[in-house]
């Protein structure tokens, strides 16, 4: 009788595919967050599966893409009268974007068939492997529909949808980390303990929920309204957040036509900010005096390194925020939150109670 636990110790390649596969996700959310605030999302009005593998291959091609980007809201509310080898340097981003996502494909398929005939993936792996792929089809579907967001009305795509994609995508990574640690300890977490275990699920719960309101915020380009701290253009909370005219339905759906969604969102993600670093020092302290495996602890200081890198990655990329979006620093911030995810999940996995 098959079982849907783990049962034996998978083979060291089909560990490090894996690994590579999560390197490989990591790769995509940078190059989305490169692609993003350079402005090229937008560049290929196309979703073209097979076909659109190829770049154009001369000059006549070129300018029939440019011709279609010339007929989207962003080339003529913002990039109006750009030449073509600027139009080249943001096609290169959402090209190189689709393609990475192409090459995870190859790269997941091919060795996934090989080691399934060879036995190694058992029926737990399947199971779990099954909805990798399902959740990546996901992930590229919505990246599709988030991009005919911004080929409509607006000049960039829809901050929700955005929000959405990004989720997606962070869920996959999150899942596909989780099922690898289950390679690499079959039997389980290192550690019982209850009460850290309690708080290692709160703190990746409030991690989850600022990394979603980090999305918003990033879709808004919210910062470009508040670009100081501690506190906001000289407040710790803008005034018109408190006047009741504001919270209304339509500055929620067009938050573009008014300071009043930036405003609530950078609040809520500073707030959550402040509360989650006091969360994960709680969980530091309480897991520190535990007995556990060395492995465990090195996991445990880097968490806590990752989080003091991360909070100045924000303030940095905040008060930079004067008149654009500092594309190094925004990507380094969103990089280093799927790095302190990634820690914050391998603390849940060490002390999970199986």
């Amino acid at each position: 009788m098959q079982t849907t636990e783990p049962i034996h110790s998978y083979p060291r390649l089909l560990k490090i595919w894996l690994i590579v596969g999560l390197v490989m996700i990591f790769g995509q959310v940078v190059i989305g967050g490169i692609t993003r605030l350079t402005g090229s999302g937008l560049s290929i009005t196309k979703w073209e599966i097979v076909t659109g593998s190829l770049p154009p291959m001369n000059e006549q091609a070129w300018n029939k893409e440019f011709d279609l980007y010339k007929a989207t809201p962003q080339y003529h509310k913002i990039n109006h009268g750009m030449s073509l080898p600027e139009f080249k340097f943001i096609y290169f981003w959402e090209y190189f974007h689709r393609l990475w996502a192409r090459l995870m494909g190859f790269v997941f398929a091919i060795p996934f068939f090989i080691f399934w005939r060879k036995g190694w993936i058992d029926r737990y792996l399947l199971l779990r492997l099954s909805f990798v792929i399902v959740l990546a089809a996901l992930a590229a579907s919505f990246g599709w529909i988030m991009v005919a967001s911004g080929l409509a009305d607006r000049p960039w795509v829809n901050a929700y949808k955005l929000t959405l994609h990004l989720s997606i995508g962070l869920t996959l990574y999150s899942y596909l980390l989780w099922t690898t640690f289950g390679t690499f300890y079959p039997e389980g977490g290192l550690v019982r303990n209850h009460n850290v275990n309690k708080w290692a699920k709160i703190m990746t719960s409030v991690l989850a929920v600022q990394i979603i309101l980090g999305g918003i915020m990033s879709g808004m380009k919210a910062g470009l309204f508040y670009p100081t701290w501690p506190d906001m253009n000289g407040e710790f909370i803008p005034a018109l957040l408190f006047d009741a005219a504001q919270w209304n339905v339509d500055n929620f759906v067009h938050y573009d036509r008014t300071p009043f969604m930036s405003a609530l969102v950078q609040v809520l993600h500073r707030l959550t900010a402040y509360g989650l670093t006091i969360i994960v020092l709680m969980y530091f302290f309480k897991a520190r005096k535990i007995t556990a495996p060395k492995v465990f602890n090195i996991w445990l200081y880097l968490l806590i390194t990752l989080l003091v890198v991360q909070v100045t990655l924000g303030i940095l990329t905040v008060v930079h925020c004067i008149g654009v979006v500092p594309v190094a620093l925004g990507v380094l911030h969103q990089a280093g939150a799927l790095l302190l995810l990634t820690a914050a999940l391998f603390q849940n996995y060490a002390v999970s109670e199986k």
